[in-house]
C-alpha cells in the first residue's frame, strides 16, 4: 500500500457514484449521453488504469464520468477524495474551461456542485431532479 499522508478521505466517493447514478436517466431523458463512470484505486501501481468495475478498485481515489450534449457539448468530471475535482467543459461552439471545484466537502456537497456544472455544460439540461 502507498503511504497517503496528503491525501485526506473527505469525499466517500462511493457515495458520490450513487448520487450521480441518481441523476443519470434524468440527463439521458434531457438528450444527454452519459459515459460510464470509471475509478482509479490509489494501491495500484503506476501507472495507474482507469476502471469501469468498481469491484476492481481497492482503494478509490478517483471517480470519473464524461457526459456528452448536442453540437459536441461536453462536461469532464473526476472527484477526487480529498476534496477537490478537475471539472472541465467545451460548449462545442466557442466556450471552454476549467470549472471551479475546489473545497468539496462531501458526496452531498459535490452533488451539488455537479448540477452547477450541468447547467453550465448544457444550459437548461441542468436540473437534477
Amino acid at each position: 500500500m502507498r503511504d497517503d499522508p496528503l491525501m485526506d478521505r473527505v469525499v466517500d466517493l462511493d457515495e458520490a457514484a450513487v448520487v450521480l447514478a441518481e441523476r443519470v436517466a434524468h440527463w439521458r431523458s434531457a438528450g444527454l449521453a452519459v459515459g460510464e463512470m470509471t475509478w482509479r484505486d490509489w494501491e495500484a501501481e503506476w501507472p495507474q488504469r482507469l476502471e469501469t468495475d468498481r469491484a476492481r478498485v481497492n482503494d478509490p481515489d478517483s471517480l470519473g464520468l464524461v457526459i456528452s450534449g448536442s453540437a459536441e457539448a461536453e462536461l469532464s468530471v473526476v472527484p477526487f477524495r480529498g476534496g477537490w475535482a478537475d471539472a472541465d467543459f467545451f460548449d462545442g461552439l466557442d466556450d471552454a474551461g476549467a470549472l471551479r471545484a475546489s473545497d468539496i466537502e462531501s458526496a452531498a456537497d459535490f452533488a451539488a456542485r455537479m448540477g452547477q456544472w450541468i447547467v453550465r455544460a448544457f444550459g437548461g439540461h441542468g436540473s437534477v431532479r
